[in-house]
């Protein structure tokens, strides 16, 4: 039986990065709202680990924030840790250092 071209399609690298197409598929869908760019970029201009709430940042409520901040986890953009009392996001560099590669490399 004959390969599926999606399938493959999928698969191919970027020669730069050794990333595959659908790894790029997946970071530039995470930043495919607003909200999440608005929140990649505080974080990422931030520096350290963010402590506060994100939503005055976005102007969206605590559960939509949530929501778009899973996104961003799951596309290992940010990283998040919580403590008893509050939750720390960070932006992961490596990750972003990849996305901004990939993108160049268009």
């Amino acid at each position: 039986m004959g390969s599926d071209p999606d399938d493959s399609a999928s698969r191919a690298e970027a020669p730069e990065t050794g990333a595959s197409d659908a790894e790029v598929a997946v970071l530039c869908k995470a930043l495919a709202h607003p909200a999440r760019v608005r929140i990649v970029r505080h974080l990422a201009g931030h520096g350290t680990c963010y402590f506060g709430d994100l939503s005055p940042v976005v102007s969206l409520s605590p559960s939509t924030v949530s929501q778009h901040v899973t996104v961003l986890k799951e596309a290992g953009l940010i990283l998040g840790q919580a403590d008893e009392r509050r939750v720390c996001y960070c932006i992961n560099p490596d990750r972003l250092g990849l996305l901004k590669r990939l993108i160049q490399g268009l």
